[in-house]
């Protein structure tokens, strides 16, 4: 099996009340020099079969109509190396 990620995040003009509240948290927890926080989202797919072209296409369909929100979300689609793959 492989694993496909797809990562959603807020796009730039799109305000982000839970990154602002950690970049606010940070330097009072001891953390100083960042500039700044934005939070999203991460999903971990695992395909049957082939991460070909066709496998690929399905999940970024997938993430633009139901794992994303596309009007404030951006996403990427990408395949993670299995950990046990060799070089």
């Amino acid at each position: 099996m492989a694993r496909v990620v797809v990562d959603v995040m807020l796009k730039p003009e799109i305000l982000d009340p839970q990154g602002q509240a950690v970049q606010r948290a940070l330097p009072r927890l001891g953390f100083g020099g960042i500039a700044d926080v934005r939070q999203g989202k991460r999903f971990e797919l695992e395909l049957e079969g082939p991460v070909d072209d066709a496998a690929l296409a399905g999940v970024r369909e997938l993430a633009e109509t139901f794992l994303a929100n596309t009007v404030i979300e951006n996403f990427t689609v990408r395949v993670e190396e299995s950990e046990g793959a060799s070089a």
